[in-house]
């Protein structure tokens, strides 16, 4: 089962606030006058609420900030190659498209929505407990088309150039520069493995995302479209680059993503 870290914090919060409140309204004044009583300047409040007046406000400016502010992510797989390396730890705009609850998700402020070109962690919606990390190419009301492994937006071909190969031990992996409709960004393409080619209609409230490593990403060609519920937030910078067994990358640090 995998383990929500925002459930934990909301229950913290709750658990510490009502614990510190509880001893701050009955009991905090009643020490304070037995201690007085007794000679004692002040009795000592108990270890409980000793932790949860310390933990109280550490908890709910993590939960603010991670709900509604950025959350760092680390990238697992190369399926958004070039753009993101396995090892980036990254931050997500939480606010970008809107200001969601934590736990329920439910968008109490509408602030945007994902526009075509954009990096976006979303709730797999397999599996809504697993987060994954593509870009949009398709948002509500497009036709989206795929051919001879060339994007198509409603109709018009996504530019591409031709930067070489991505490495030299691997020439049949091209890298190349993609232009969606203004979003400027670099893919993988891999020649030996035949185009998947396809056509279709995003609905409303729905994107189809695919990653930047064309021919190694499991994503929209696959299981379908993005739910606008299942929307976590938009990647905006890399903030770290570590893989256990390899040595850190400092040039990555500080990275835009785009």
């Amino acid at each position: 089962m995998d383990f929500d870290f925002e459930l934990l914090l909301v229950v913290l919060t709750f658990a510490t606030g009502i614990v510190w409140g509880i001893d701050a309204l009955f009991f905090a004044r009643h020490r304070q006058v037995s201690g007085a009583a007794e000679g004692e300047a002040e009795r000592k409040e108990p270890l409980l609420v000793e932790y949860a007046r310390f933990l109280f406000p550490v908890v709910l400016v993590v939960l603010v900030l991670r709900s509604f502010v950025a959350e760092p992510f680390r990238i697992p797989s190369g399926s958004m190659l070039p753009t993101l390396e396995v090892g980036d730890f990254i931050l997500v705009n939480k606010f970008a498209y809107g200001i969601r609850l934590p736990v329920a998700h439910t968008r109490v402020v509408d602030l945007g929505t994902p526009q075509r070109g954009d990096v976006i962690v979303f709730r797999y919606p397999e599996n809504p407990s697993v987060d994954y990390i593509k870009r949009v190419v398709g948002v509500p009301g497009d036709e989206i088309g795929y051919y001879n492994k060339v994007l198509y937006i409603n109709g018009k071909p996504a530019e591409q150039t031709p930067l070489g190969p991505y490495e030299p031990a691997f020439p049949n992996i091209q890298r190349r520069r993609e232009n969606l409709t203004g979003v400027q960004h670099d893919i993988l393409v891999n020649e030996m493995v035949p185009a998947r080619d396809f056509i279709i209609k995003v609905p409303p409230n729905r994107y189809f995302v695919m990653g930047d490593n064309r021919d190694n990403s499991r994503d929209s060609r696959y299981w379908g479209f993005v739910p606008d519920e299942n929307l976590v937030g938009r990647a905006m910078l890399i903030w770290m680059n570590w893989q256990w067994g390899h040595w850190p990358k400092p040039g990555r640090i500080g990275t835009v993503i785009e």
